[in-house]
C-alpha cells in the first residue's frame, strides 16, 4: 500500500513538472502579444490548463500521501478532463493555423506575405476591423519597425544589405511596401514611388511614409501577423504534444496504482476485483 501511495505520489510530482512547460508556452506567447504578434486572447487557454494541471496534481500529491480517497477521485477524473482540453487545444492550434506560408521573392532573402494565402476563423478574426485596429496600434505602439533601422559607422545600410536581411513575418508585411508595387528604397521605413505605375496590388496605395502609418493597414500587415501567430503556436504546439504523451502515459500508471490501493483496501487478491454494486457503472477507476 505504501509503495502504491509513494508511485502515486511520484507521479504528480512529474505531472506537476510537467505544468511547468505548458504554463510557460502561454507565458512565452503573452510576452509576444505584448510586443509582436499582438493577440492576447489564444494563450489564455493554455494559461488555464497549466494552472489547472498544477492544482490538480497537487490534490493528487496531498490525497496520496494522505491515502485520502476523496482526493484521488477529484484528481482522477479532473486530469482526465485537462488531457481532454489538451487535446483539444492542440487540435484547434493546429486546425486554425494549416493555412498560408511566406512567399519567395526574388533577389530578395526575405519572404513576402498574401492575406488570400490565409483563411479560416483565425483569419476572419484578424481581418475584423474592429479588432485590426486593436492589433495595428498594438504593433505601431511596439515600435518594431523603428528598431530595423541599422547603421554601419554612420553610414544607414544600403539596398543591397537590406535586401540580403531575413525580415520576420511583421517586419516584411507591416514596415514596407509589396515588392511588387515597384517602390524604391531610402531606408528600411522610407520609400518613394519609382518611375514605373503602382502595382496592382491595393496595398501599393496603402503604403505611407509616415512612420505612424507605413503598412500598418496593408492587407500584407495582416498576414504578416498571421503567419507569426502560425510560428509560434506550431512551436508550442510541439512542446504540448510532447507534454500531452508524458502526462497519458503518467495517468494510465496512476489509475492502475489507484486500482491496486483499492484492492489491497478491499482485501481482495491480485487480479480480482469486488464488485460494489449489483449493476456497477460503465466508467469508474
Amino acid at each position: 500500500m505504501r509503495t502504491s501511495n509513494h508511485l502515486i505520489g511520484l507521479l504528480n510530482f512529474f505531472t506537476f513538472l510537467a505544468s511547468i512547460p505548458i504554463l510557460g508556452g502561454g507565458i512565452w506567447l503573452s510576452s509576444r502579444a505584448n510586443n509582436t504578434d499582438c493577440l492576447k486572447f489564444l494563450q489564455w487557454p493554455l494559461i488555464i490548463i497549466g494552472v489547472s494541471i498544477m492544482v490538480v496534481s497537487l490534490a493528487g500529491f496531498a490525497g496520496a500521501c494522505y491515502r485520502n480517497t476523496f482526493l484521488m477521485y477529484i484528481y482522477l477524473w479532473a486530469m482526465f478532463f485537462i488531457i481532454a482540453a489538451l487535446i483539444g487545444f492542440v487540435i484547434f492550434a493546429f486546425a486554425v493555423t494549416d493555412k498560408g506560408s511566406g512567399q519567395p521573392v526574388m533577389n530578395r532573402a526575405y519572404s513576402e506575405y498574401y492575406l488570400q494565402d490565409y483563411s479560416g476563423w483565425l483569419e476572419e478574426r484578424v481581418s475584423s476591423q474592429s479588432y485590426w485596429e486593436k492589433i495595428s496600434s498594438c504593433i505601431r505602439d511596439s515600435r518594431g519597425c523603428g528598431k530595423m533601422r541599422r547603421v554601419y559607422n554612420g553610414i544607414p545600410e544600403s539596398v543591397e544589405m537590406f535586401y540580403l536581411r531575413k525580415l520576420s513575418p511583421i517586419e516584411s508585411g507591416c514596415c514596407k511596401p509589396p515588392t511588387e508595387c515597384g517602390y524604391v528604397y531610402q531606408n528600411e521605413t522610407v520609400w518613394i514611388p519609382g518611375g514605373g505605375l503602382v502595382g496592382a496590388d491595393p496595398d501599393c496605395v496603402k503604403w505611407s511614409n509616415d512612420q505612424e502609418q507605413l503598412c500598418y493597414n496593408c492587407d500584407s500587415c495582416k498576414a504578416g501577423v498571421l503567419a507569426s501567430l502560425k510560428k509560434s503556436w506550431r512551436k508550442v504546439s510541439v512542446i504540448n504534444i510532447v507534454i500531452l504523451i508524458l502526462l497519458v502515459i503518467m495517468y494510465m500508471v496512476a489509475i492502475a496504482a489507484f486500482r491496486h490501493n483499492k484492492r489491497i483496501d478491499n482485501d481482495e487478491p491480485y487480479g480480482e476485483t469486488r464488485m460494489e454494486k449489483a449493476q456497477p457503472s460503465r466508467i469508474h477507476f
